[in-house]
């Protein structure tokens, strides 16, 4: 996140023609290359159902007037056949905060990757795994010297096993898939932004004591006993964020994170949600990236932009360059913006020859205590959204 302690929410409304399923390529790319780092055109094949990822990615520093030497602050990971295994590939986008940020962002995106690969439970129990890798790698990074007081970083991270995925988030970076209707492309969401405007991580973290105010309710220019802010979409300059019960302190717009220990203290955590998607002939790819793509730009509206694009690295710079310049529309300065693009090419949904279903799908697994069934393998074309046990 570019804000220290949360995010500036001011929004540019999205019009019919963004929303419609159909983009009209012509968004060039911005002319600012400094802090500019993008990846060439990869290509990893999936044998067990035979398909091919094509994928690429970017990350641009944010633009901030005051200190044009910051330093991005995102960072991301991409490693293919996770365990030497060539059907199993990991892409994540982190976006760090605070004044140590960028350091955590870069010891999160190394160390998860790393608990996940070393992990013998990955293939069996997927989720669990996911889940166990994130509560280790806050553990960890709390053990580090990296101080995360008031440092953290979110994380949204995809899992390709076989012919399915598995999105694990927490914060408010985001995953979403293109899905073929006829002739549109609609955006499906992978994740769900973790923030204080929803009802149930509000009442979560207001369990743990925290005061969830907006800047001007803080510094008494709105009355704090209303909580209602409005939907994330429109809900201008000011969103709701959190506070320890007597200071003005840890402010952060986001509810789960990576480090922030002062905030896990009420109720900012590390524990991910995750979804399952099997993958159908009708996805045509996936996105991954940081809030500096999402703050003004709609899940359609970027699905729309990639879809204009053959290559995802033209894809890549299109969006970000969008997203750049409204930033500096609607603001003074522009966040960090991450993104990575994963084209699938060729899928049938027919296993490769020599595979069974068994070597490449996940069973049921057990987490916090009880048994899911819904943890299973998901329907095409259905995703659901699942979470740990807090205990």
């Amino acid at each position: 996140m570019g804000c220290a302690h949360g995010k500036c929410c001011n929004r540019d409304s999205s019009t019919s023609d963004e929303d419609s399923g159909h983009y009209q390529r012509g968004i060039r790319p911005y002319k600012n290359k400094d802090g500019l780092t993008q990846r060439s055109l990869e290509l990893v094949h999936v044998p067990s159902h035979n398909f091919t990822l094509q994928y690429s990615s970017l990350t641009q520093n944010g633009y901030y007037p005051d200190t044009t030497d910051r330093e991005n602050q995102d960072s991301f990971c991409i490693k293919t056949q996770i365990q030497g295994n060539p059907n199993v590939h990991f892409f994540g986008v982190f976006d760090g905060h605070g004044q140590y940020g960028a350091q955590c962002s870069n010891f999160v995106k190394d160390k998860l990757v790393e608990i996940l690969s070393s992990d013998p439970t990955l293939l069996d129990d997927p989720l669990k795994a996911f889940n166990s890798a994130f509560l280790a790698t806050n553990s960890e990074l709390r053990d580090s010297e990296i101080d995360d007081a008031l440092s953290g970083t979110t994380a949204i991270t995809v899992l390709v096993v076989g012919d399915t995925l598995y999105v694990a988030n927490v914060g408010d970076s985001r995953a979403v898939i293109a899905v073929k209707d006829g002739d549109r492309i609609l955006a499906e969401d992978l994740s769900v932004d973790q923030t204080p405007f929803r009802k149930d991580e509000y009442d979560r973290v207001k369990l743990f004591g925290a005061r969830v105010l907006s800047v001007d309710q803080v510094e008494g220019l709105k009355d704090p006993d209303i909580q209602h802010w409005g939907d994330e979409e429109s809900h201008g300059g000011d969103p709701p964020r959190l506070w320890v019960p007597n200071g003005m302190y840890p402010g952060t717009a986001f509810t789960r994170s990576v480090g922030d220990s002062t905030a896990e203290k009420i109720g900012v955590i590390a524990v991910p949600e995750i979804s399952i998607v099997r993958f159908t002939p009708s996805h045509l790819f996936f996105v991954v990236a940081s809030d500096g793509v999402f703050e003004f730009l709609s899940s359609q509206t970027v699905v729309n932009m990639a879809a204009a694009y053959k290559d995802p690295n033209d894809a890549c710079a299109a969006i970000a360059g969008d997203s750049y310049k409204r930033w500096l529309e609607l603001e003074n300065r522009t966040d960090d913006i991450t993104i990575i693009i994963v084209q699938i090419k060729g899928l049938s949904n027919q296993l490769g020859v020599g595979t069974t279903d068994s070597e490449v799908h996940s069973r049921p697994c057990q987490i916090g205590g009880s048994m899911n069934q819904s943890t299973a393998i998901v329907p095409p074309l259905m995703h659901q959204t699942l979470e740990s046990d807090m205990g």
